[in-house]
């Protein structure tokens, strides 16, 4: 297993990022990764406009996870409306 630094970026409405954790939570246990720290950001304003969108809400995850796991998570998070953006950062050792 290796180690990753997921950093996410939610809706600012409630419900979607509520609903858009949970599905990621269960996306990511699906896939088997181990969830080792969460650091919720807050909200901030966006660089440029997502999906019509000028801030969201930051959560930075760092997990173990199979390399090999990343990408269906990756085919996986794309899907999801709730998310705005996602990036996988390997943690060098």
């Amino acid at each position: 297993m290796r180690q990753y630094e997921l950093t996410v970026i939610f809706p600012l409405e409630d419900d979607q990022h509520k609903a858009g954790r949970e599905q990621l939570l269960a996306d990511l246990a699906a896939q088997g990764a181990e969830i080792v720290k969460t650091d919720e950001t807050g909200d901030r304003d966006l660089t440029y406009p997502i999906k019509k969108r000028t801030r969201g809400k930051y959560v930075l995850f760092t997990l173990n996870l199979e390399p090999s796991k990343l990408a269906g998570l990756d085919r996986t998070f794309r899907l999801n409306p709730n998310l705005l953006k996602f990036l996988f950062v390997r943690i060098e050792e």
